[in-house]
């Protein structure tokens, strides 16, 4: 059964995705090739997860792929850039103020391997009106290992590196930033050089682009702000 059907139809209850409890029951069907499928409990814990999914996030190093993924929380395997805007769409979720959404998504599974995709969440009600489970499909995108994406371990720009980048992401210019950030212009041209060449992009448009991209600017926040997890 289809996502959307499942979130618009009145019968579906938490039994019919959660009829068993060893991490597989019910998921079966939604075992395709790219398709990650969960289901999460109101405080967004994994409560199960198809093959797929935990191919994605399970720790092989034990020898079973559906290791450390039950009982984690759905947060946990966010990236830091996209965080505060899906929780923001989970909450409204869970309040009743809707019934699914989708979102473009950045996950992070072992050894911190980020993919890009699509993510798309359905409330599933039990026998009260109340949320009882979310069911989550995670689609990657055609180019479906996103390399591109810097995960939390790596802390790449100094906190005046950091400033510099909000700024010019801002539509500042050079003397305005060097007024907010006490420095001399050549000071602030000096950082804007090392920020072009550690992200490896040839002006300040493509830098914010990329920094986007890369998830060191975080997604759905004005002014823009730099992800803490990547400043030193």
């Amino acid at each position: 059964m289809a996502i959307a059907a499942l979130a618009d139809s009145a019968q579906v209850t938490t039994s019919d995705l959660l009829h068993e409890r060893n991490g597989h029951g019910g998921a079966e069907h939604f075992d395709q090739p790219g398709l990650c499928m969960a289901s999460l409990d109101p405080d967004l814990t994994i409560q199960q997860a198809n093959e797929e999914f935990f191919r994605r996030f399970g720790d092989t190093r034990f020898g079973d792929a559906s290791a450390g993924v039950c009982g984690r929380s759905f947060r946990e395997l966010v990236h830091p850039s996209v965080q505060q805007p899906l929780m923001r769409q989970f909450s409204r979720l869970l309040e009743g103020k809707r019934q699914r959404f989708a979102s473009h998504v950045v996950a992070v599974g072992p050894e911190d391997a980020a993919f890009a995709g699509t993510l798309t969440a359905a409330a599933v009600s039990g026998e009260t009106p109340d949320v009882a489970a979310i069911l989550v499909l995670m689609r990657s995108s055609d180019s479906s290992e996103d390399a591109g994406v810097l995960t939390h371990q790596k802390k790449i720009l100094t906190e005046i590196d950091a400033r510099i980048l909000e700024g010019i992401a801002a539509g500042l210019s050079t003397i305005p930033l060097a007024s907010r950030l006490y420095l001399s212009r050549q000071g602030v041209e000096y950082h804007v050089t090392g920020l072009l060449r550690k992200l490896r992009v040839p002006n300040r448009a493509a830098l914010v682009s990329r920094a986007y991209s890369m998830g060191v600017l975080t997604v759905g926040t004005w002014p823009p702000k730099v992800v803490e997890d990547f400043i030193k």
